[in-house]
């Protein structure tokens, strides 16, 4: 393949432009935000499931008061009749009144027991509910967190996107000189070759692989019209040349 010498330096430009095209989009994807995310949604996944626990115990325990008292209230209720009919004197049987009597004490002890019975079930619902606050402010801390860091890399990627639309734009402008067949082995070998397509031979040394030519190989170089694209024995990329080259 031949092309001018110019347009072979063109290609390094592009070639420059693409490794900075990567450069952003490795960046991009490697934001320390993104694991800081990421960390802080898990955190918020198991603060919410706690919170929804403790909200469900609060309710739970609400319900189960409820029902407490108004057995406690019954139990009054029955003892406020039962003291009543004592009290009026229409019972004069004396078996009918130890009756009587015996049933308010059972009721007193029943009340009582009921009564410690909401106390301990108002003491749970209080801890839920101071729970449930706690998770609440918790929840809204590391949601804080995270729309924190949501904005940081918003902004990271405004800046990222800006400095890769740049670059793609002049991409296109240096691509668009460069004729359609070299750009499309350059775009092959970009491919195969971990996105270096073209090297600038510097000093023997093929800039793409690192390695230097032999001196079978430079004198092949030597020897080549200028408009010859070369490529190197080792790594197959398209070898440029310029004044650094060495030959």
């Amino acid at each position: 393949m031949n092309a001018e010498p110019a347009d072979q330096i063109r290609l390094l430009d592009v070639q420059d432009l693409d490794v900075r095209l990567q450069q952003l989009a490795h960046k991009r994807r490697s934001l320390p935000e993104h694991a800081e995310i990421e960390s802080l949604t898990k955190d918020l996944t198991q603060l919410r499931d706690l919170l929804v626990a403790a909200q469900t115990e609060e309710s739970d325990t609400a319900r189960e008061q409820t029902k407490a008292e108004q057995d406690v209230d019954q139990v009054r209720q029955r003892a406020a009749r039962d003291q009543q009919r004592l009290d009026s004197g229409a019972i004069t049987s004396p078996k009918d009144l130890e009756n009587l009597q015996h049933e308010i004490a059972s009721l007193a002890k029943r009340q009582g027991d009921l009564e410690d019975i909401v106390l301990e079930v108002m003491e749970r619902r209080e801890s839920a509910q101071e729970r449930a606050a706690e998770l609440t402010e918790r929840v809204g801390s590391v949601q804080g967190k995270i729309d924190d860091a949501t904005s940081r890399r918003d902004a990271a990627y405004e800046a990222l996107d800006g400095e890769a639309a740049t670059a793609t734009k002049e991409r296109e402008v240096i691509a668009g000189a460069i004729p359609a067949d070299l750009l499309k082995l350059y775009d092959k070998l970009r491919a195969q070759q971990g996105g270096v397509g073209a090297a600038k031979l510097y000093q023997r040394t093929c800039q793409g692989c690192r390695q230097e030519l032999s001196i079978t190989d430079i004198n092949e170089i030597r020897k080549a019209p200028a408009d010859t694209v070369v490529r190197c024995e080792n790594c197959r990329r398209i070898l440029v040349r310029t004044s650094e080259s060495g030959l």
